[in-house]
């Protein structure tokens, strides 16, 4: 039986990188579809379901930016992963692409190990065991929170955690394979206390990736961003 191709959209302005990118994709065993701006590409997307979206930011008409926010919008289309092609490589505006919906980032020019790299990367991280939530149990298919009781399971051992390391670690399983910025980890787990400073969040992932031991290695660091929890 012929294994199933995972199929691939490219949306991106300029012929020459959408023929590239294509090609490249198709040598090595993806079906592709191209689209030249997002208005297009919204009407497509629910009729050709692909795997993935590879996404240019800077797109004439509506930019690549506002495209992923709608597609998060359409319950169709919310859960496809959506990398962002872009020539700007600042901190800041990765920071922007990520907090839109992005999953991640190829600054051109690029080559062809890194553009498969990260499509394969990102594919792994989607088709891993989901997260579930029942009873209170938040878990995915290393570590159970328990949410009412705040208790925390790895591989049926219990670690102690403070109430902001056990706040990080729930959101970093709800966001699992995602980039957490430092700005978003300061609103969602220190919002009502205005002490969410780039150090106060480096300091506790810190302690919480020392208490957990080996485990502790599946919270990444990216760059100057953020935070990643990735269990490979």
């Amino acid at each position: 039986m012929e294994q199933h191709k995972q199929t691939i959209l490219v949306i991106e302005d300029e012929v020459h990188i959408r023929d590239l990118v294509e090609t490249i994709l198709t040598d090595n065993g993806f079906v592709t579809t191209g689209c030249d701006s997002a208005e297009k590409a919204l009407k497509k997307i629910p009729s050709i379901k692909p795997d993935l979206i590879l996404l240019d930011i800077q797109l004439t008409g509506m930019n690549g930016l506002e495209c992923c926010k709608q597609i998060r919008l359409d319950p169709q289309m919310r859960d496809i992963p959506i990398i962002f092609l872009t020539v700007q490589s600042s901190d800041a505006y990765k920071i922007t692409g990520l907090e839109s919906g992005g999953d991640d980032f190829i600054t051109k020019p690029f080559s062809h190990g890194e553009l498969l790299a990260r499509v394969r990367a990102v594919l792994r991280r989607v088709h891993r065991p989901k997260v579930s939530l029942n009873k209170n149990i938040l878990k995915d298919d290393l570590i159970a929170l328990d949410l009412e009781n705040r208790v925390t399971k790895i591989e049926n051992k219990e670690y102690e955690l403070t109430p902001k390391e056990f706040d990080l670690l729930v959101l970093f399983l709800k966001s699992r394979g995602k980039v957490l910025s430092r700005d978003l980890l300061s609103t969602q787990v220190w919002e009502r206390e205005n002490i969410g400073t780039s150090r106060t969040i480096d300091t506790h992932i810190g302690r919480l990736r020392k208490k957990l031991g080996k485990y502790g290695l599946m919270i990444h660091t990216v760059g100057r961003i953020g935070y990643r929890y990735n269990p490979e």
